[in-house]
């Protein structure tokens, strides 16, 4: 097979998601047909190769076709593939239910699965709000998110979701929440730092729970970076003032850590920087490796004993067909035997720092604003009113061996945990060579 043959079926048969299908019919945003991935790498039928600096939305931690988890898959493959988790259980579920309370320390000791990040926002979203009826408070049904917030393009993970790409043509659908002040660390003013930016949301946070907690059931936010609004990223002070907040309100803190989980900010879940823990916990994307989709909503033992009951009605009622997979959740187990085993997030801090090298030089670009870090996530903004500029940008990238997808005018990168030093060059020189082409068409 050529590229050209399977992107033609691709174009025929297949509607691709967040992408305006137009494009992908010309050379404006071209497919690209992928055969195989090794590593860090993929490539395509003709023999090309691009480095998955964005980790395939942020999914991917320790590299394509992984050989420890390809072989526990293979394994479990053997033994079970699915059965219904409504009456029955199996022994990958309940290990990885086990470990991911520990990794809590048993302050969320429930787990609860679905198979995508939306899914698990709905399900914190449900929780909360079911949890308050059965205490018998059930004018708490309204939630509350930060400001460019995303959680989701379910209707329900679209109503905490503040970015109007994905939100605005589905309003009518939605029961919206309400919004609060990001804690965006480059909304500094004049002497202020990022703590300062923090407090002063925290701040606003207060007073609109001062008016508003007896109808809030839960305030969720995306520690300590937001990313499908532009890598923003803030202090952790936030997350100190909003449990702080939250507690004194009676309002359930939901932590999406979807995308910033599992090692992404430098600790395993993200809201560890701030010594807290939430009410809720939303894991995806990396806690399966990459492999397969699996989602989880980790609880704490008031939560749950809310639920806990002779009465069906007052039961959590969510369920879908394939929850807890058995193969999913073998891949999840595999992912964290590496972590466990390769020292990862003492490895990462290097790694990120060689990142961080790598994208210096831009710091002086007369185009690049806010060069940034947090963890493993890197990210700067571009200077230009070009609208063209994220799709000229990523076609460059590839032209360079690399996958490099910007938000908007931001560029990012969320490469795997295993990149190279070598790799970690190629991938700098991309984006500036990537950088310079985008800008002067």
């Amino acid at each position: 097979m050529r590229n050209a043959d399977l992107l033609q079926r691709s174009l025929k048969a297949v509607w691709h998601p967040c992408t305006q299908m137009k494009q992908h019919a010309s050379a404006d945003l071209p497919l690209i047909p992928i055969a195989r991935g090794e590593g860090v790498w993929l490539y395509d039928f003709d023999g090309r190769r691009y480095l998955d600096g964005i980790s395939s939305w942020w999914v991917n931690l320790f590299g394509h076709c992984n050989p420890r988890i390809n072989a526990a898959l293979r394994e479990q493959l053997e033994t079970l593939e699915h059965v219904i988790l409504a009456g029955f259980t199996q022994q990958p579920v309940v290990e990885l239910s086990e470990r991911l309370a520990a990794l809590t320390g048993g302050a969320l000791g429930h787990c609860f699965y679905a198979s995508d990040g939306a899914s698990a926002t709905e399900i914190a979203l449900k929780m909360s709000f079911h949890f308050w009826r059965n205490r018998g408070r059930p004018g708490k049904q309204d939630f509350l998110c930060l400001s460019g917030s995303y959680h989701g393009e379910t209707v329900g993970a679209l109503a905490v979701t503040d970015v109007a790409l994905f939100r605005d043509a589905y309003a009518p659908l939605l029961r919206s929440a309400a919004t609060v002040p990001s804690p965006d660390a480059r909304e500094a003013r004049d002497g202020e730092t990022a703590t300062d930016v923090a407090r002063r949301a925290a701040a606003a946070l207060e007073r609109h729970l001062e008016q508003h907690h007896a109808h809030l059931a839960a305030l969720i936010v995306e520690p300590l970076v937001q990313c499908a609004s532009g890598m923003v990223m803030y202090d952790p002070e936030y997350l100190r003032l909003a449990r702080a907040l939250c507690d004194r309100f009676e309002v359930h803190l939901i932590c999406d850590e979807i995308a910033v989980g599992c090692g992404r900010t430098g600790t395993f879940f993200a809201h560890e920087q701030a010594a807290i823990r939430p009410d809720f916990l939303c894991l995806s994307k990396g806690i399966s490796g990459g492999y397969l989709p699996l989602s989880i909503v980790l609880s704490t033992d008031a939560v749950y004993a809310a639920f806990y009951d002779d009465a069906t009605a007052r039961g959590f009622l969510h369920s879908h067909s394939y929850t807890g997979n058995a193969l999913a959740c073998r891949t999840a187990l595999a992912t964290l035997d590496i972590f466990a085993a390769n020292e990862v997030l003492e490895r990462n801090k290097l790694r990120a720092v060689k990142l961080a090298a790598s994208l210096a030089p831009l710091a002086g670009h007369a185009q690049v604003r806010h060069l940034r870090r947090r963890g493993m996530i890197l990210a700067f903004d571009v200077e230009t009113a070009d609208a063209a500029f994220p799709r000229r940008f990523y076609r460059a990238a590839l032209a360079r061996e690399a996958l490099i997808r910007p938000i908007g005018n931001t560029v990012y990168l969320m490469p795997p945990y295993i990149i190279s030093d070598e790799e970690i060059a190629h991938l700098g020189q991309a984006v500036a060579g990537a950088l310079e082409e985008a800008l002067s068409a």
